[in-house]
């Protein structure tokens, strides 16, 4: 899955909450329903989106099915992000000249 792709899975909120619950470890479907407050068939819609595009796997654990986040899509997203963070950071670094001139005078 290409970042672009990835970005369109996490620019729903709903996505993005369950992956945020899940950088905090591995989750039954049951928690991640109480905690974000939505339907079982909604949050497994929303999980089985990032089941997908690979952000999410999932393993039976009796009755239950427990949830756990996949770096590997993100790591490709923050690759994909580094090439525009020169821009961000020239453009940090100019604002960072222009203020210690202002201090200077």
């Amino acid at each position: 899955m290409s970042a672009a792709s990835t970005l369109q899975v996490l620019a729903d909120p709903s996505r993005l909450a369950i992956c945020d619950l899940l950088r905090e470890g591995e989750r039954p479907v049951g928690e991640l329903v109480a905690r974000l407050d939505q339907s079982q068939p909604g949050v497994s819609r929303h999980l089985r989106v990032l089941r997908e595009a690979g952000l999410v796997a999932s393993r039976s654990e009796g009755q239950r099915r427990v949830y756990r986040l996949c770096p590997e899509p993100l790591a490709e997203l923050d690759a994909w992000l580094a090439t525009y963070r020169s821009l961000w950071s020239t453009h940090l670094d100019r604002l960072e000249a222009r203020l210690d001139e202002r201090r200077k005078r």
